[in-house]
């Protein structure tokens, strides 16, 4: 693609389109007000908070849209990654549930959750529960507006996908439950839906769907669909909610141990590290659209063709939270660099360990990050990680996230 455009980052949108990047300049960097019905002594932003790459909190900050140049190795975006193409994928069902829940509001919330298509909104999501969100509520929302929406997710999502949010948002209620209630950010209704743009079957929109533990940016084009970044976490990831009993995060543990347990001893010493895992060692999380991160661990071009199948199936775990055809036309794109793909690991490797571990490659980047709970199991008395708060983030690195270089070519090309 052009790449005087890329070496502009994404500056060059709002010029073409002679509009601002959104106007949205108050979602910004972080809430520095305790979560509303916190109790006193919760830190500021709540469980599962944090600055650095875990949460766009205390120590990290948005990067505006205009700015965003997206997750490299070294600071220079790889050219001719991604193209405008026919993905034979339709997209109708979904435009037509976008556009459902929308006509549902009422016009002041369709006003509040409605953004330019290069909106800073996209970039100020956060996983932090108290963070100032934009967009309409699902608390505030009548059941017929929430199904509405749940509707939507359904489309946009697979099967697990949709159970997996559900899940998260149903142990964020477990969570204030356990804590005592009354904590209007620990609960089921407090994720938020924004948009950007118009739904279209040709025109690029999207969607973001988030609040604590969950930040879906959903970026469409025809029948082309970005799904990152996402950041989907959970603490516990275990519990009974209104007497269902819901465990997540088993396949993205399991598949990750029978990734690192299938190589061997030479394998081993390149993909984890000499260094323990810590607390937070994740590294693309909020405020981390321009993240530079060289690639360390072991190549796929050093796995056997068994081996290969695993790393495969693991992305599959990550890339399957999106509906199945679009799953299967990414998965395709990993799968054509799976040469270039990194696997990276740190601590140890039995079933109840806590660790962390990283797939990278030029067109996605994979985290799972076992963190020490905070407010659940004894956490607040200062334990270490554990499988019972755990948070992981999918990204397009090279310009990839939000849809960005769909969108400047699609403006190159067609507008």
């Amino acid at each position: 693609m052009n790449k005087a455009l890329l070496a502009g980052g994404v500056a060059a949108v709002a010029t073409m389109t002679g509009c601002s990047s959104g106007g949205d300049d108050t979602a910004a960097a972080s809430s520095s007000a305790a979560p509303n019905g916190a109790p006193s002594g919760m830190p500021s932003g709540g469980p599962g908070g944090g600055g650095g790459g875990g949460g766009m909190g205390p120590g990290a900050s948005q990067v505006k849209y205009a700015d965003v140049v997206g997750v490299t190795t070294d600071g220079k975006v790889v050219d001719d990654l991604y193209t405008i193409h026919s993905t034979d994928v339709s997209t109708d069902a979904l435009v037509k549930a976008a556009q459902a829940f929308l006509d549902g509001l009422s016009a002041k919330e369709r006003k509040s959750c409605t953004f330019d298509i290069d909106a800073d909104e996209w970039t100020a999501w956060s996983n932090v529960d108290g963070y100032d969100r934009k967009g309409v509520r699902m608390g505030d929302l009548t059941e017929k507006q929430r199904n509405l929406g749940y509707a939507l997710l359904g489309e946009a999502l697979s099967a697990d996908g949709l159970t997996q949010t559900r899940g998260i948002m149903k142990l964020n209620a477990f969570l204030g439950d356990s804590n005592g209630g009354n904590q209007k950010t620990l609960t089921e209704g407090h994720y938020f839906f924004t948009f950007m743009g118009t739904p279209s079957t040709t025109k690029p929109w999207g969607f973001q769907y988030e609040g604590h533990h969950v930040a879906i940016n959903y970026f469409v084009l025809g029948d082309q669909v970005v799904m990152t970044p996402t950041f989907m976490g959970s603490e516990p990831t275990t519990g009974t909610y209104k007497g269902e009993k819901i465990t997540l995060f088993r396949p993205e543990t399991t598949a990750g141990l029978t990734m690192i347990r299938s190589l061997t001893s030479a394998q081993r010493a390149k993909a984890v590290s000499s260094q323990s895992n810590g607390n937070e060692d994740m590294k693309a999380g909020a405020g981390q659209d321009n993240l530079k991160l060289g690639y360390e661990g072991l190549k796929g071009s050093e796995l056997t063709s068994a081996q290969r199948k695993k790393l495969l199936a693991l992305a599959r775990v990550y890339i399957g939270y999106v509906n199945e055809g679009h799953a299967e036309v990414r998965m395709a794109e990993v799968e054509d660099h799976l040469d270039d793909t990194y696997f990276f690991w740190m601590g140890e490797t039995k079933d109840d360990s806590a660790f962390y571990y990283r797939i990278h490659s030029p067109v996605v980047l994979i985290e799972y990050d076992a963190q020490a709970p905070l407010f659940y199991k004894g956490g607040s008395s200062g334990g270490g990680p554990s499988q019972e708060h755990i948070h992981t983030i999918v990204r397009t690195p090279n310009g990839g996230d939000y849809g960005i270089d769909l969108l400047k070519l699609h403006l190159e090309t067609d507008h």
